[in-house]
């Protein structure tokens, strides 16, 4: 049986639309663990951020990710900033295989150029929060992954096999 993956990373890496690829390539189910927040709250995220700030949102992700990471045979695209929490980590790196897609910042600015469903980037120097962010960020993205996979300049198909490659999974449609 194939084990849940879980994708971390920086926004802009790839990690929903990857995700979503390598689950219907495994036959497993995707999730994306902020659009499960938004249903179970039934505010966008930037609200919620508006609403309770980022201490409030992280405090809905735990749970949600707690939740979550409980499941079989998933593939789970988890926020950006999921693993700041080390129960986040914790729970990720002991009930499945976490997946790190890296991406470089110049990645993640094109990515992310119209993107304004990402309250953390509503700033007028956008370059130097990702570099802020990712200074905070890479450690524990590294710290927690059982695989790291380059995004950068890749199609989705790419990383997807990358992915089953790095973990040794059965690739079969």
């Amino acid at each position: 049986m194939t084990p849940s993956i879980f994708l971390v990373g920086p926004m802009g890496a790839g990690k929903s639309t990857s995700g979503r690829l390598l689950a219907r390539t495994l036959g497993l189910t995707f999730i994306d663990s902020d659009k499960v927040i938004e249903e179970r709250t039934g505010a966008s995220i930037p609200l919620i951020f508006e609403l309770e700030g980022e201490a409030g949102f992280r405090a809905r992700e735990r749970a949600v990710i707690d939740d979550l990471t409980r499941e079989a045979g998933i593939v789970l695209a988890t926020g950006g900033g999921a693993i700041l929490a080390p129960e986040n980590r914790e729970v990720l790196r002991s009930r499945g295989k976490v997946v790190y897609l890296h991406a470089s910042v110049d990645h993640q600015m094109e990515r992310t150029a119209h993107d304004r469903n990402r309250p953390l980037l509503q700033t007028p120097d956008r370059r130097g929060k990702l570099e802020e962010l990712m200074k905070i960020r890479e450690p524990l993205y590294r710290e927690t992954a059982h695989l790291v996979v380059e995004t950068d300049g890749l199609a989705p198909k790419t990383v997807v096999q990358r992915i089953i490659r790095g973990l040794r999974l059965d690739g079969r449609s």
